[in-house]
């Protein structure tokens, strides 16, 4: 059998549509009737969309462009060094037909390889930790895959750690471990097909990548081959608290796919410029608003990166292109940051860590989301208004404008307190016009920022915000809508 050299570009053609020029279109697969088919699942690995986060990153400057690598056929950005490591393995002679695949993994890696041996006529055993959600290692077992569990909370040499009993079961004969913390297949397939994709999906205007490390393969692979032609881009590590690559302490933490308590040769911690450590609260509060925002089902890993490339695009120029890579779906963790009770076992529902759209959402579905006024209505008007809908205060609307403003459309606001100040002061001003007696405009802040954010800009004449979606006014939040929704009181 021939050798197979991982660093020839073209021996990850099934990754790469088969091509290597930049200047290519995206792969279509076509069979000898021109027809678009592909002639299996793993022809469609790879060439994964990008997506602009706008309403997630409404309220940061830069652009915030997501790689969408649950769009694989197996859900995950793993599909990629599934098929590397299986075709280099075949090559090199270390796998034959009937043969057995054994992987440590949180479950993307085992999903790929599966897709792979499914396909190839391997049977699979994936050894686990018990941090896994039962949903990835029901998905696993699908595909007719043997999965092991093994406890977290232990060293990599104890012989109960998942490294540990994959190793023993591998030394079985006509047992094969990829390995993807030593297999060099893996940064080479993020190399050779992540990182060009990305090039040419935003024509070279890409400023920073931000990626979750966990054998550190798509920061390597992307990281190293976007340098190489852009030495300025910056590579963003989005690392677990608990792990050892962006601190000292390391201890178990909930995140699954990402974090270490090793350096795997798979990675150059060189590439890496900046390092954030994001707590399991952040990421999953993060993927939660994530999902609720872009319509993007994602997973806790997603949301470590997604919290990392926020932190980071906050200290950037407003024209920066900031790619940050997602690496699978929100599918593999219903029963986890996508269950309500699951969240409040671990202590992750803390609601002053939420966001404006929920506290939006919990007022009286029976209130207009802006009450309003204009100002040639009296003030005599505007208080009737207040007390009809029993609200404090309200933005004031350019004349003529209602259900369809923007942001400029507000031209100030009515305060209750200042209203009865001016009342108290000279009873005829009931009559006049609110143009003449209303207060500057309500603070405005993005649907997606944190409740807790919001309490500290209602400070002294300031008692509620404007909420502002995409240059629209979409709602109003006071200090006692906030204190309800703390309260848990729809």
């Amino acid at each position: 059998m021939s050798a197979f050299d991982v660093n020839d570009p073209s021996n990850y053609d099934r990754l790469i549509g088969r091509h290597h020029d930049l200047a290519d279109a995206p792969r279509r697969n076509r069979d000898a009737l021109g027809r678009e088919v592909a002639p299996d699942l793993l022809a469609l690995m790879g060439d994964t969309p990008l997506l602009a986060l706008e309403r997630f990153s409404a309220d940061i400057g830069p652009t915030l462009l997501a790689k969408l690598e649950m769009l694989n056929p197996g859900g995950s950005v793993k599909d990629r060094i599934g098929i590397a490591m299986v075709e280099a393995a075949e090559a090199a002679g270390e796998l034959a037909p009937g043969d057995t695949i054994v992987e440590p993994t949180s479950g993307n890696t085992g999903v790929g390889l599966a897709i792979a041996a499914a396909l190839k006529g391997y049977r699979c055993i994936f050894v686990v930790p018990d941090k896994v959600a039962e949903d990835k290692v029901a998905l696993m077992r699908s595909y007719g895959a043997e999965v092991v569990v093994c406890p977290t909370a232990v060293e990599p040499e104890d012989p109960r750690s998942y490294y540990s009993v994959s190793d023993r079961l591998a030394g079985r004969p006509n047992h094969f471990k990829p390995n993807q913390y030593f297999n060099q297949s893996n940064p080479l397939t993020h190399r050779w097909s992540t990182a060009p994709e990305i090039w040419r999906q935003t024509a070279g205007q890409v400023d920073a990548f931000v990626c979750g490390v966990g054998t550190g393969g798509t920061a390597t692979g992307v990281g190293g081959w976007l340098k190489e032609r852009k030495p300025e881009v910056q590579v963003v590590g989005a690392d677990p608290e608990g792990s050892l690559y962006s601190g000292d302490e390391v201890h178990p933490y909930l995140v699954e796919g990402i974090g270490e308590d090793f350096w795997p040769p798979t990675f150059d911690p060189d590439v890496v410029d900046r390092w954030y450590r994001v707590s399991d609260e952040d990421s999953f509060a993060t993927a939660r608003r994530c999902t609720r925002q872009e319509g993007l089902l994602v997973g806790g890993s997603c949301g470590t990166a997604l919290w990392a490339a926020r932190e980071y695009a906050r200290e950037q120029p407003d024209d920066a292109t900031i790619v940050v890579l997602l690496p699978d779906s929100g599918r593999g963790y219903l029963s986890k940051l996508y269950d309500e009770n699951w969240m409040a076992e671990h202590g992750f529902l803390d609601r002053s860590r939420g966001g404006v759209d929920d506290a939006l959402r919990t007022k009286d579905s029976e209130l207009p989301s802006l009450v309003h006024v204009h100002p040639e209505e009296t003030v005599a008007d505007a208080i009737a208004i207040l007390k009809e809908f029993g609200v404090s205060q309200m933005p004031v609307f350019r004349s003529g404008v209602h259900d369809d403003a923007r942001t400029d459309d507000v031209i100030g606001s009515i305060r209750e307190n200042a209203l009865l100040d001016a009342a108290l002061s000279d009873p005829e001003v009931m009559r006049s016009p609110v143009g003449d007696t209303m207060q500057p405009p309500l603070p405005q802040i993005a649907p997606g920022a944190r409740v807790d954010e919001v309490f500290h800009r209602l400070t002294g004449t300031d008692a509620a915000v404007i909420v502002v979606d995409d240059d629209r006014p979409v709602g109003v939040l006071t200090r006692s809508d906030l204190l309800g929704y703390l309260a848990g009181i729809r």
